[in-house]
């Protein structure tokens, strides 16, 4: 490994205004590419390599799709793009005043600062449960879950021990917004379809799958029908839903609620809130609620050349004085929007304000059973919304490579129920975990 101080961004000097983009997700990536063409030089910086599609993350964590048929590298995504250079590197800290970006390996001049950071799992200052819980929200996160999920199974067709076994076979999901209900649906038809065939020594009958939310329904961000039937779909699937629950502490084997109910799990997934993911040197006063706030054009309060989109961003609106839904649309129509307004300002052009359509939400249960709000206040659900949530994500997946992946991947498995390869390829243990310790170093030493 080359040490730190032999390493630079190595960043061509350039005449032309530099746009430093941080955050290659939905947002940043469509900035990126509506600027193609543009007379700029354009930074992307990021911690992975790739843009990734989070709205199947849970798929990848039940093993229904690999990980690289939702990700796909910045630098083939861009390949020909002139002027365009990306970086690998974690950004410590911006100074907006002195318009510099920092990273490990160096500093950064810019003209135009983007911030499409994102945002990150919120514990709510609950140590304990980001110790212990599984979170979902970049592809090591859905890895590790994977071979979690796939350990228990394999661990409880060799082990003697009631207790271990229900502990072993309940699974707690935290949380009933679209990730929690699509990732308890997918467990759930895991349970019916495949693993009975994978583990016939296993009764699954006992397998219990619980879906908890603090609130007093299901998906409470879409509406009330969709919510009721998309209760009704897990119900029917023999999810154990839990409304108006907090979670009050995990210690990595039982869960405890306000209240005082426990249940025995060893896998505890946490998908009840996010907050943003914010840079060092961003304004205190320029924040509000863990976002940064933005005005009409995505400027950053109090700066003319720095700007925030997608779920950092807090743009508040008449229609949305809360800010815009933190999912994939508003990014995408942000980036797209402020590449508009970068290249009116370097024409000396005033911007124009964002104004976010709304083109409404899906989530999926499972086989044919899926919900969706569309405009006009059209509600869908079955199969005609399964179709719809299909056609929508085929669509927004990048490249035609992982179209076709997902799509042939998923015709296979409405036909024969099948799903991925199932391999543990990188086994998930925790330092505390001294049973799953002992099973994977016995497993090696074989």
């Amino acid at each position: 490994m080359v040490s730190f101080d032999k390493l630079s961004l190595n960043i061509p000097d350039t005449t032309k205004p530099r746009i430093v983009v941080i955050g290659g997700g939905f947002g940043g990536v469509n900035l990126v590419k509506s600027l193609r063409g543009a007379d700029v030089q354009v930074v992307l910086f990021d911690k992975q390599n790739y843009n990734g599609f989070w709205p199947l993350l849970y798929q990848v964590a039940t093993a229904g799709l690999e990980p690289d048929a939702i990700a796909e590298p910045f630098r083939k995504m861009f390949d020909g793009y002139e002027d365009f250079h990306f970086r690998m590197v974690r950004v410590t800290k911006i100074d907006p005043v002195a318009k510099t970006v920092s990273t490990l390996i160096g500093d950064l001049q810019y003209d135009y600062l983007v911030l499409a950071s994102g945002t990150k799992s919120n514990y709510f200052g609950n140590d304990q449960i980001q110790k212990y819980s599984f979170p979902l929200k970049q592809i090591p996160d859905a890895l590790n879950l994977r071979s979690q999920i796939l350990q228990t199974f394999e661990q409880a067709s060799i082990t003697k021990n009631p207790d271990d076994w229900h502990s072993l076979l309940n699974f707690v999901i935290v949380g009933a917004g679209p990730t929690g209900v699509e990732l308890a649906g997918s467990l759930a038809e895991m349970r019916k379809h495949i693993l009975p065939n994978d583990y016939p020594g296993l009764d699954f009958n006992k397998m219990n799958i619980y879906l908890v939310e603090g609130l007093d329904r299901v998906l409470p961000s879409m509406s009330p029908e969709a919510s009721a039937k998309t209760q009704r779909y897990l119900e029917d699937l023999n999810v154990i839903i839990k409304l108006k629950t907090m979670v009050e502490s995990y210690d990595g084997q039982v869960v405890t609620f306000k209240g005082g109910e426990q249940i025995a799990t060893q896998t505890l997934v946490w998908a009840a809130g996010v907050t943003g993911a914010l840079v060092d040197g961003v304004p205190a006063e320029a924040t509000e609620r863990g976002r940064i706030l933005v005005n009409e054009f995505n400027q950053v309060q109090g700066f003319q050349d720095f700007f925030a989109i997608g779920d950092i961003a807090f743009m508040k609106t008449e229609k949305y004085p809360k800010g815009h839904p933190g999912v994939a649309q508003p990014a995408i129509q942000q980036g797209q929007h402020l590449a508009k307004n970068l290249r009116r300002i370097l024409r000396n052009h005033t911007p124009e304000p964002f104004e976010y359509f709304d083109k409404g939400s899906l989530a999926i249960v499972g086989r044919s059973r899926a919900v969706a709000d569309l405009p006009g206040n059209i509600h869908l659900s079955g199969v005609i919304a399964w179709l719809v949530w299909l056609f929508v994500h085929i669509a927004y997946l990048i490249g035609f490579r992982n179209k076709l992946i997902v799509f042939s991947n998923w015709m296979y498995r409405f036909f024969t129920y099948e799903r991925g390869t199932r391999l543990i390829i990188r086994p998930y243990v925790r330092k505390d975990d001294v049973a799953a310790q002992e099973f994977v170093t016995q497993n090696e030493m074989m």
